[in-house]
């Protein structure tokens, strides 16, 4: 923790102090059989049977499973077709709006993509569900690029990282639901507590059994997750329990190779430390990470809210920046440069805001809090303006979980994006295809035929008012 009080309550990480130690053992074995039975985890066996994890994602023709047989294996899903008639479709692309579009999905794949008025023949009527889109847009699944699908957020989410095991599992189940039907299609997850999972046993990022299991359910109900693992950093900084230490290099590039050995997609470094004007590791220390994670084909990621610990990313060559509150024209240049990313998490801040109003927790609501938290809400909006007029690679990002956000808040960043001075379409861009881009998922954030019937409907045109972002009508990997 910074030694200024007021300073360290406007960065996100240093806002709570003394969290609980992580569960037990003996709590962790004893609270496993609380996991839903609706989860994979409840019925996935201990062998691990899933998907590697650098897998890419579920087949499109995947579909929901129905009650588990037996055998404990979903049952087949009847076929289906259904054609979504005269609906408008962004690609995200461009400020342009294709208007009467039609679309025909077969068995969770996309068909073909048509002028509502020139259709042609869609096939037997018999068996065919056509849905009236009329008035409402066709939306890529978004891509919540910063999350945390085992924790809920809220005003008390340092805390919530010491829950048992199977709670956050638990936990995970529901974000799993918000973020569907809010349109989400893929979580990035960047970090998730190191316990022994609830249903295997083997103490890891909780997050990466997770992902296997959704995986192997073939359940459209789930998002499609890539993860991180725990986050690395240094000791006597975050609250005990939360973050794998390193008190050298050494330290720090064994733990980072120890992600990737236990299954995580990408390695995740915390470069915030007890000062803000020092990184807490140099970027030679970050390039030996770096350097080894390449070489095995995976990527690296840095939580950098402070210039110095950006700088020390950047310099020591991830490949992206999570949060960049305080990047300035030469850093965000240089990024460009080097083709680093930066995944915004402005609503975080935006949070803070309201929970003056809606806790009684000084941290949120006592003297000068608000006023602090604007500024620094404005100075990141103002990171994140510049990086993105440097042509830095923006993704949206809810930090749901490990911030204070929830797991459906994800339209919430988009229009804080548009406030900081990005056109709509490539706000959503940046929830969108620039998402798929950054987990190198060339389907991610796509609209395509052949493709999985991976879009949502909104009422409205989100080119013009990407608020029409909450107002989800339908999902196609679920309707």
């Amino acid at each position: 923790m910074a030694p200024d009080v007021l300073q360290s309550t406007i960065t996100r990480r240093g806002l709570l102090v003394g969290a609980a130690a992580s569960a037990a053992a003996a709590v962790i074995a004893a609270c496993a059989d609380e996991v839903p039975s609706r989860s994979p985890v409840a019925s996935a066996s201990a062998s691990g049977a899933a998907p590697s994890a650098t897998s890419s994602a579920p087949p499109a023709s995947a579909a929901p499973s129905a009650a588990p047989a037996a055998s404990g294996s979903p049952a087949p899903a009847a076929h289906r077709r259904v054609l979504y008639r005269d609906g408008a479709l962004t690609d995200a692309r461009s400020a342009t709006l294709q208007v009467g579009v039609s679309i025909l999905v077969d068995d969770g794949v996309i068909s073909w993509i048509r002028p509502s008025d020139d259709e042609g023949d869609p096939g037997a009527a018999d068996g065919l569900e056509v849905i009236d889109a009329s008035g409402a847009t066709f939306v890529p699944g978004m891509v919540d690029g910063h999350s945390h699908i085992t924790l809920p957020g809220g005003a008390h989410w340092i805390d919530r990282v010491s829950d048992a095991p199977a709670t956050l599992a638990r936990v995970a189940e529901h974000n799993a639901g918000l973020m569907t039907r809010s349109g989400v299609r893929w979580a990035r997850d960047v970090g998730s507590p190191t316990v022994a999972d609830p249903v295997d046993g083997t103490t890891r990022g909780l997050a990466i059994g997770i992902r296997d299991r959704w995986a192997a359910s073939g359940d459209r109900t789930y998002p499609y997750v890539r993860a991180a693992g725990t986050w690395i950093g240094v000791p006597n900084y975050l609250p005990d329990g939360i973050a794998l230490e390193a008190r050298n290099a050494d330290e720090f590039l064994a733990l980072s190779m120890r992600q990737l050995d236990e299954g995580a997609n990408f390695v995740k470094l915390y470069l915030d430390g007890p000062d803000n004007d020092v990184s807490p590791f140099s970027a030679s220390e970050v390039k030996r990470v770096t350097d080894a994670a390449h070489a095995r084909g995976a990527k690296v990621t840095a939580h950098a809210t402070h210039l110095a610990g950006t700088r020390a990313g950047v310099s020591g060559g991830v490949d992206c920046i999570e949060h960049g509150d305080e990047i300035d024209a030469a850093l965000a240049a240089e990024m460009a440069k080097r083709g680093t990313s930066v995944v915004s998490t402005l609503a975080v801040l935006h949070s803070f805001l309201s929970f003056a109003r809606t806790t009684k927790l000084p941290r949120f609501a006592g003297s000068g809090r608000t006023a602090a938290y604007k500024d620094r809400a404005a100075q990141s909006a103002a990171s994140i303006k510049t990086a993105h007029a440097a042509g830095v690679r923006v993704v949206t990002g809810t930090d749901f979980g490990g911030g204070s956000t929830r797991a459906n808040h994800l339209a919430l960043e988009v229009a804080l994006l548009v406030k900081a001075g990005l056109q709509p379409w490539e706000a959503l861009a940046s929830a969108t295809w620039k998402g798929g881009e950054l987990l190198g998922e060339p389907g991610g954030g796509v609209i395509a035929e052949g493709g999985p019937a991976d879009f949502f409907l909104v009422h409205g045109d989100p080119l013009s008012d990407v608020g029409v972002l909450t107002r989800v009508w339908r999902v196609g990997w679920l309707d």
